[in-house]
């Protein structure tokens, strides 16, 4: 009876403090599948109503009785049935034992509570009395003996579902709250997914052609068809190479991106006549740009309009890059369709964007030699906008380096390491990987410099080094990095401010005061996608007076 004196103390001076047992951190799901079951299977074989099913099965047949109802049965089946119900509320006691030990919680009272109750139940059949009277013995089994332990039982299932009911609020509650967790975790799973497509769908914007883009160059292209006398190459100009006027260096393949660079100098140089433009596309664009100059001048400034083809000295014998896209690896790279390269990774896809080999993206390492007689040229990127007169820069003292731009560094990012392979031997022997980085977009370059440094030839051997993508894997940046690597000059961050293609950040105070704003980024200002707070500080330079424009309806 000592288990029973036991069990009995628990219902009764425990009653009061059971409440402060059941404050839990941490849910074991899986614990409540198995409490969940093994309370049906007790509630169902022992607290039944008068209709409520107790199963005594006798072939196929099944009888239905409440526990009372068995006295008048045979005491064998009444034993099995005191048995059953021994049994099951051990195996529920026993799981919540079980989740209390999952829960780690601070005190042990509760768990020593199921553990005792456990042992009751256990040390209640393993009694000497009864097991020799009721469950070794061959003969008829002694009805004394069996109300007697009947009555035992019912005590300590008495005492297992007090404490049940008193602890179901609290495991209820941490159902729910685990509950409302899993709702959470599912709908950031959710926001995680529309994040990526969102992103892809970006990536995949960024670099398609507009269709009303396409549209302008078609327009562009049939203009030139159909008067061929208005657009007859003209002698070039002496200003094209006179070293003492300001020029600039624009490479891209939108029409209507580099007209907007070329009008932004324009209507911020204060002698718009000294400013020489010199602009190189491609071949398949080099027509209509010709054609957009002819019908909208520029006032004051000198344009020059090349084709990359033009440039004999760029062959694959020469130039790294074009030798690099006939490796058939290289075009399996960039632009095979494959199941292994069909992905939804958005810097896997930017890896793969063929425009990072192109020629044009690459032509600002040949400066020296497509303008063999300037001293000094500024390199403009076709996403910026010019705020502000930019002839200081040619005044700048390059204390004898090739390349002045703004540092882009802050704290541990954008340094050398975020963009080069360090655990290249190479890469790790000649670059300091906590270099400051610098941006491409609006570079003065010194040619006499870089002559004298021969830093095409470092472009070269960089170049040729990279060709299984080991040094770095996209861009003309790292290029950038490792050939003008200790030649670089730093600019006040005023000149250039970054980033209003990704950053919607930015402050207008500071987008005011820069000389040059730089839309950097997947989100262009000729694009659908354009922040929305900075498109008019592009749009206000785009010439809406071109016919061709409103045709295509560009949406400015």
């Amino acid at each position: 009876m000592a288990g029973t004196v036991r069990g009995g103390r628990v219902g009764m001076g425990g009653g009061s403090s059971l409440r402060s047992f059941f404050s839990y951190r941490i849910f074991a799901s899986a614990m409540f599948t198995l409490l969940f079951l093994a309370t049906l299977s007790v509630f169902f074989s022992s607290h039944p109503s008068h209709d409520d099913p107790v199963m005594e099965t006798t072939g196929n047949a099944y009888v239905h009785r409440s526990f009372l109802a068995w006295q008048s049965d045979p005491p064998k089946a009444r034993l099995d049935l005191i048995h059953n119900q021994a049994n099951n509320h051990i195996a529920l006691v026993n799981a919540y034992g079980a989740y209390a030990r999952k829960l780690k919680l601070e005190t042990s009272k509760q768990l020593k509570m199921f553990d005792d109750l456990a042992k009751n139940f256990s040390d209640l059949q393993l009694k000497p009395t009864y097991r020799t009277a009721l469950f070794e013995s061959g003969g008829p089994v002694d009805e004394d003996v069996l109300r007697q332990f009947e009555k035992e039982v019912k005590d300590k299932v008495k005492i297992a579902r007090l404490i049940i009911v008193e602890s179901k609020e609290s495991y209820d509650n941490q159902l729910k709250i685990q509950k409302l967790r899993d709702t959470i975790f599912a709908v950031h799973e959710l926001l995680l997914k529309a994040k990526k497509n969102g992103a892809f769908a970006s990536s995949i914007a960024a670099i398609s052609t507009p269709k009303s883009l396409h549209c302008l160059a078609m327009r562009l292209m049939e203009e030139r068809i159909a008067h061929p006398e208005k657009y007859e190459d003209d002698e070039p100009k002496p200003e094209f190479e006179d070293p003492n006027l300001y020029h600039y260096a624009i490479f891209s393949d939108n029409v209507i991106a580099i007209s907007v660079v070329v009008n932004s100098v324009v209507k911020n140089a204060d002698e718009p006549w000294k400013h020489v433009f010199h602009i190189v596309t491609d071949r398949m664009n080099f027509a209509a740009t010709k054609v957009w100059f002819k019908m909208r001048p520029i006032l004051g400034g000198h344009i020059e309009i090349n084709a990359v083809d033009n440039f004999k000295f760029l062959n694959s014998s020469y130039a790294p890059v074009l030798r690099q896209l006939e490796s058939s690896n290289l075009k399996k790279f960039y632009f095979e369709t494959r199941a292994e390269n069909d992905t939804k990774d958005v810097n896997n896809m930017k890896f793969r964007n063929p425009k990072y080999l192109s020629m044009i993206n690459h032509l600002r390492f040949y400066l020296p030699e497509l303008y063999p007689k300037l001293n000094k040229i500024l390199f403009l990127d076709d996403d910026v906008v010019v705020q502000k007169d930019l002839t200081a820069l040619w005044k700048i003292d390059m204390d004898g380096n090739v390349n002045a731009a703004v540092e882009t560094c802050f704290g541990s990012f954008r340094r050398f390491s975020e963009y080069l392979n360090f655990s290249h031997p190479l890469i790790k022997q000649k670059f300091n990987p906590r270099a400051c980085a610098w941006a491409f977009g609006m570079n003065m370059f010194d040619l006499e410099a870089w002559r004298r440094e021969k830093c095409t030839e470092k472009y070269h051997y960089w170049q040729n080094l990279n060709d299984d993508r080991t040094l770095w894997k996209l861009g003309t940046l790292p290029a950038g990095l490792v050939t003008f690597y200790s030649t670089t000059k730093s600019l006040d961050k005023a000149w250039h401010v970054l980033g209003l293609g990704i950053n919607p950040s930015i402050s207008m105070e500071e987008i005011d005061k820069a000389a040059v704003i730089h839309f950097s980024g997947d989100m262009k200002p000729w694009l659908d996608i354009a922040l929305n707070g900075y498109k008019h500080l592009w749009t206000k330079y785009v010439d809406n007076e071109m016919e061709f424009l409103q045709m295509c309806n560009f949406g400015m």
